[in-house]
């Protein structure tokens, strides 16, 4: 199993031929210079106006990067493969080089603050984008949300819980998420979700993810006496809450697998853009779980 995936993400890399990239600064902030990388499909039209994948990496905020090559090749794919406008970003890394990491010794307010800062820098880009759409040639009511791990969580609290962690949520009123893509991603309170920010979400976890929870249980699994113990809300639970709004969703649960459920999912790409054409693009509703278990 493990070569065969390995030999089609090969294939699926050397099928990506070079897309028309651009690169903008979309925030400056301290030290940090975020920059954005815009992948343009080759025959797009002067008119055209796209949907957008507007892509978080993963790290555990303090590692990676936006051309990291499996986000580079995702958002290629979204561009080449799907007609998107393919977008992946950089934010700032506040985990890195730290002595707690973003573990059990890092303490619960500090885990708060790095959500606060991802899920602002992510709301940076989006404001960027939008206030750019004429430019970049998107189409401003279909941005899909996407992240990995870290990233995941970045991209989900933005999405499901902007009025929590955004002080000046005016100042983004023009940024409208479409749907959302995580992998293996979670939120700080899924009581934050509701009908009127629900959007469709493809979700992708596995059941015995040791950082990220699967369901409702602490960050890392870290002990109630450790400074770094703090509840979060996973896949199922967002999955729950997206049920019951009766809003579509594709949850793609692993059974007994830890976090490497947070890699894109190169083979199975064609089903996610696939529900978000059905969901984003026509306005259809689809829930649809899918169990499988690691082998």
């Amino acid at each position: 199993m493990k070569l065969t995936i390995n030999i089609y993400i090969i294939l699926f890399v050397l099928s990506l031929s070079a897309q028309n990239k651009t690169t903008y600064t979309y925030s400056i902030k301290g030290k940090d210079t975020l920059k954005l990388d815009v992948y343009t499909p080759k025959n797009i039209k002067k008119t055209d106006k796209l949907p957008v994948l507007l892509w978080m990496h993963g790290g555990g905020f303090s590692v990676g990067h936006r051309d990291y090559i499996d986000d580079e090749n995702l958002v290629k794919y979204a561009a080449k493969e799907q007609n998107y406008i393919g977008i992946s970003i950089s934010y700032r890394l506040l985990r890195k080089g730290t002595k707690t990491g973003f573990g059990c010794d890092c303490t619960k307010d500090e885990k708060l603050e790095t959500f606060k800062q991802a899920v602002i820098d992510y709301m940076d880009a989006a404001k960027y984008i939008v206030e750019h759409a004429n430019e970049l040639q998107i189409d401003t009511t279909k941005i899909i949300a996407g992240g990995s791990s870290a990233g995941a969580e970045g991209i989900l609290n933005a999405v499901f819980m902007r009025e929590y962690f955004v002080d000046n949520a005016e100042d983004y009123s023009k940024v409208k998420f479409a749907g959302a893509f995580s992998c293996a991603g979670a939120v700080v309170d899924a009581s934050y979700i509701t009908p009127n920010n629900a959007v469709p979400a493809v979700l992708y976890h596995g059941t015995k993810d040791q950082l990220v929870p699967f369901g409702n249980a602490p960050h890392h699994y870290c002990e109630p006496t450790k400074d770094g113990y703090i509840m979060l809300d996973g896949s199922k639970i967002i999955a729950e809450k997206l049920e019951d709004f009766e809003t579509s969703y594709y949850f793609n649960i692993v059974k007994d697998a830890r976090h490497e459920i947070s890699r894109i999912p190169f083979e199975e790409l064609d089903i996610v853009f696939n529900f978000f054409k059905r969901t984003v693009l026509n306005d259809e509703v689809i829930q649809t779980k899918i169990i499988k278990t690691k082998k």
